[in-house]
């Protein structure tokens, strides 16, 4: 498919590191913040005995999070914040939590638009979104994206998250992109690798502990 994609369209002509595309004002200025979570026993027990293919649904989906998001949320309720997840139970439980709408694949297109619409005029400040609101959504006042979960270790994903906050704001200021990440585990790899494409563009991600978060430090 790769050298498909290539033989129609020709190889990559030029290409410019974002950090450069931002210096010149076309997109916002980002601060990527990577916040490690810890396992309770409970939860670290129950990590160690799943099936390989089940170890970073168990550490990505930790309630250790939820705690965090909760923090995040309300120190930016001022802002228009985009919470975003790969697992449909855990997006909808942050959402009843916190009492804001949820666009999921299900939600009707007609919905998806109005909650969308609601987004950009301010009156919804917070929307929970799965990975739909990956491609082709323009909400030009988000500045806040908090990745709760994704998908594994995909780089290109990070890129379309971080870019979701990336539009120029009217009153100029910048966007802050947080990943939640629970420490030693497989959650801890793929945000590794996931950053990597970031990195690559510039972008340096600063480590926060969530107890900086739980006590206002951020």
């Amino acid at each position: 498919m790769e050298g498909e994609v290539f033989s129609l369209i020709g190889p990559k002509r030029f290409d410019v590191p974002w950090k450069e595309i931002e210096a010149q004002g076309y997109i916002a200025p980002a601060d990527c913040v990577e916040v490690r979570v810890t396992l309770t026993d409970h939860e670290r027990l129950a990590y160690a005995t799943a099936e390989r293919e089940d170890m970073y649904r168990t550490c990505a989906t930790t309630m250790t999070k939820k705690s965090v998001i909760v923090a995040l949320a309300k120190h930016h309720e001022n802002d228009q914040v985009l919470i975003i997840g790969q697992y449909i139970d855990q997006i909808d439980d942050v959402a009843a939590t916190l009492g804001v709408p949820v666009i999921k694949g299900e939600t009707p297109v007609k919905e998806r638009e109005r909650l969308f619409q609601l987004f950009r005029t301010g009156e919804v400040k917070c929307l929970v979104v799965s990975k739909v609101a990956n491609f082709s959504i323009d909400l030009p006042e988000a500045s806040i994206a908090i990745q709760i979960s994704g998908t594994f270790g995909s780089r290109q994903e990070e890129a379309q998250r971080l870019g979701r906050v990336l539009r120029p704001k009217a009153d100029g200021r910048g966007a802050r992109f947080y990943s939640l990440v629970a420490r030693d585990t497989v959650d801890q790899d793929f945000a590794q690798n996931r950053q990597r494409f970031l990195a690559e563009q510039g972008y340096a991600y600063r480590i926060i502990d969530a107890d900086d978060v739980l006590s206002g430090k951020i």
